[in-house]
């Protein structure tokens, strides 16, 4: 069984490189796509010499060129014959664009997605109307036309403003989940919610002895059954005679679950229980699971975060306790979080330190959990010279994706950092690449305080201490830290040490803070933290919560 893992890097060379053929029971995705540009523009040739300069694979925007070109020669020459044969296709109809990059690089990974997936398994793709039809003629081609199960559509807003007066199209309140599974081996179970209280009033309107609502149903048998055409206390068979045996009739009348009609002339009819009623069943339109509210305690402020009650709903309706759960496209980790929180394995993938940080965090928030203890965590660095080598990685924007994981080690918010994308920014503020914000002061009068944090992966001098001094003077911060990888100078120290104290004073007592302070890289590693006040957090904090597994029955009814 593999053992619960955090993965950083591209989840095809992750999932080439890690994960066994046949060793998934679910894999649910929900890959970066830009669709809120033109669609226009997202069919536009890209043959321009810009092209391959721009791409970043897994952020929100794809581009066509040698990379994607490259992909999908190698996908006509050795994926299977009708995933070859459809790539050409999609090719001769969307050309060489933004969409068809995006294409070619999802049917490389949901190839290897395929071949992870146990033969009971089940892919949950969500994506939207964008793209979700050319993905579905992919994943047709991959898993097979005969086990598409369901296009679900989660309604992921109510859609009530109007912002256009002369609108081209009508407003958008669904996401698509393509499912698939592996074979017609792969179960399904069922899962409930609330029922509708519209259909309870008007179905619900007979009261027995006992005070309890039920409804009649129908005992007729659908086709003609001679044993079933008997006469019970004086009423007469239907015309292809009753659903059940007179055994059952008799015993259903013990129980009290027969509705006798006052003439002899009706018919007998079955007595369904509302406090018996397990809740209505889920169909394939999913519009009871509204998105994250700005209020909600489990918003972590990741824009693209998804609720904990989806998956939850996915996971419990094709996984069973223990089974492991895959998400390539780990984000905020929530497909993590629900199987962590469901009694599932789980292996999340991420190509950002932003993604897999959040994540980090999300478990000790939520269940306590510390990596390297509780689970593992692939491809961080865990020596100096990897977090060199990360730093310099040319090919993956190693010096924002160094930024992204020093910044994770103090638990600082990256400014200029957005999800899904591999490449950051200064933030608005010249000098500061992470904050810190903690809450200071007696009671009465506390107010949120700023650690401003600064990252350098190259040679530093004191030049630089000064810069962040006047950083944190003109910001009016508590402290600033200096993050480097290279060891400071004395000069630097002698200028940090020269800036002061930060004081902290509650009541009577008083606590004194370096107010520059400088940590390597090495330091970090071997446990060193920033000297400041406790009791602050990278993102909002996930609220705590034990591990559960449910009952399948009634759960959305609860």
């Amino acid at each position: 069984m593999p053992e619960n893992t955090l993965y950083y890097g591209d989840n095809l060379k992750i999932l080439r490189d890690y994960v066994p053929a046949e060793s998934v029971d679910l894999i649910y995705l929900d890959p970066p796509f830009n669709s809120n540009r033109s669609y226009n523009v997202l069919f536009k040739d890209e043959s321009g010499k810009d092209s391959q300069a721009q791409i970043q694979a897994f952020d929100d925007t794809w581009h066509w060129g040698a990379d994607s070109r490259d992909t999908y020669f190698a996908l006509l020459e050795n994926a299977p014959e009708k995933v070859s044969k459809a790539m050409e296709a999609l090719h001769t109809l969307v050309g060489e664009n933004q969409m068809m990059a995006y294409l070619v690089m999802m049917t490389a990974r949901l190839v290897e997605l395929h071949r992870v997936l146990k033969s009971t398994g089940s892919l949950y793709l969500h994506c939207d109307q964008t793209a979700a039809h050319y993905l579905k003629i992919i994943l047709d081609a991959i898993f097979g036309i005969e086990n598409f199960r369901n296009e679900i559509l989660w309604k992921r807003t109510e859609g009530r403003s109007h912002t256009n007066h002369e609108p081209k199209k009508w407003g958008i309140v669904v996401d698509i989940i393509l499912y698939y599974a592996k074979s017609d081996k792969t179960p399904l179970k069922l899962v409930y919610r609330p029922n509708n209280p519209d259909y309870l009033k008007k179905h619900f309107r007979h009261v027995d002895e006992d005070g309890r609502f039920y409804q009649i149903d129908n005992l007729a048998s659908p086709s003609p059954r001679p044993n079933l055409m008997y006469e019970y206390k004086g009423y007469q068979p239907p015309a292809k005679g009753w659903a059940i045996s007179k055994e059952k009739m008799e015993l259903w009348d013990k129980e009290g679950r027969l509705h006798f009609p006052k003439s002899k002339e009706g018919r007998i009819r079955r007595k369904r229980y509302l406090d018996e009623l397990e809740g209505e069943t889920v169909q394939n339109l999913w519009d009871d699971i509204g998105p994250i509210s700005s209020q909600a305690a489990e918003r972590l402020g990741y824009p693209t975060q998804k609720p904990l009650s989806l998956l939850e709903r996915i996971i419990l309706a094709s996984s069973n306790p223990g089974d492991v759960v895959l998400d390539p496209f780990a984000g905020c980790g929530t497909a993590v979080a629900a199987a962590q929180k469901l009694g599932r394995n789980w292996l999340g993938i991420d190509i950002t330190h932003l993604g897999v940080a959040l994540i980090k965090y999300r478990l000790n928030d939520m269940f306590g959990l510390q990596p390297g203890k509780d689970y593992k965590v692939v491809g961080e660095p865990t020596t100096v010279d990897d977090a060199r080598a990360l730093a310099k990685d040319g090919e993956n924007d190693g010096r924002y994706q160094f930024q992204f994981w020093a910044l994770s080690l103090v638990q600082a918010k990256p400014l200029g950092g957005t999800e899904g994308s591999k490449q950051g920014k200064k933030g608005s503020d010249k000098g500061i690449d992470g904050v810190i914000t903690f809450i200071a002061g007696e009671k009465a009068q506390e107010k949120a305080q700023r650690v401003l944090v600064q990252v350098k992966s190259g040679k530093v001098k004191s030049g630089d201490i000064r810069d962040l001094v006047g950083t944190v003077e003109r910001e009016k911060a508590a402290i600033g830290v200096f993050i480097t990888l290279e060891a400071p100078t004395r000069d630097m120290e002698k200028e940090a040490l020269s800036a002061g104290v930060y004081q902290l004073k509650i009541g009577s007592a008083s606590q004194h803070y370096p107010k520059i302070q400088l940590l390597t890289i090495e330091q970090l590693l071997q446990g060193k933290r920033i000297e400041m006040p406790s009791g602050y957090s990278m993102f909002k904090t996930a609220p705590r919560i034990a591990a559960d597994v449910p009952e399948q029955r009634g759960l959305w009814g609860e």
